[in-house]
């Protein structure tokens, strides 16, 4: 894996800008509601999308305080937009009246949110807090497979996988990594193995 991940980074391949955005966050609450408009939409809805919501404000408090159905305008056309708006009001309410408005650091504590299960909470840990978490999205778990890294049949089963066997150094970089190469190159149909920079290193499972 480290030839993988070493051979991916040289690449460069181009990062969408939802992916750059997230990156330059570095804030944990901005990576947890701009996660939740992501899940079930591509970047590029998702991405002007998050720009819109960042007008209404940036704080828990801004969106504890705001009109739902103004923020529900604001991030359509993601997927499930209506229901995005409620958790993303309901998590500011509890950060914002309970916790100080700051989010937890810790695992467990956050899948206790509404809408927040592990890929979400293992992002906030590690773009927001920059500490060691995995995040496997489709792309993570598609790509591993493929590469025969491991062998999972959901992305739950495969961070538990990568959490026994990948060095700790990539955990926080393999998502931003793999969705990238996921985007570009290994699509989840017609992957375009020809042009592939780590094809000597894949086993191409199930392509």
């Amino acid at each position: 894996m480290d030839k993988v991940i070493e051979t991916l980074e040289a690449a460069k391949q181009p990062q969408s800008d939802f992916v750059k955005l997230m990156a330059e966050f570095r804030n944990p609450y901005l990576v947890l509601i701009a996660c939740i408009l992501s899940l079930r939409t591509n970047d590029k809805t998702t991405y002007p999308a998050t720009l819109r919501m960042l007008e209404i404000g940036r704080t828990p408090e801004s969106f504890a305080k705001c009109d739902v159905k103004k923020l529900e305008k604001a991030i359509y056309p993601v997927g499930f937009y209506a229901n995005k708006a409620r958790q993303i009001q309901e998590l500011s309410k509890i950060l914002y009246e309970e916790m100080d408005s700051k989010v937890p650091d810790d695992i467990d504590e956050l899948v206790k949110f509404n809408g927040v299960g592990r890929k979400t909470a293992n992002l906030v840990l590690a773009l927001g807090f920059n500490k060691p978490a995995i995040c496997v999205d489709v792309h993570v778990h598609r790509i591993c497979n493929r590469l025969g890294y491991v062998k999972t049949k959901i992305p739950e089963e495969t961070e538990f996988a990568l959490r026994e066997k990948l060095p700790e150094k990539y955990w926080l970089t393999i998502n931003t990594i793999l969705v990238t190469h996921g985007q570009n190159v290994c699509k989840p149909i017609k992957p375009d193995c020809a042009d592939c920079p780590v094809f000597d290193y894949c086993n191409r499972v199930g392509i």
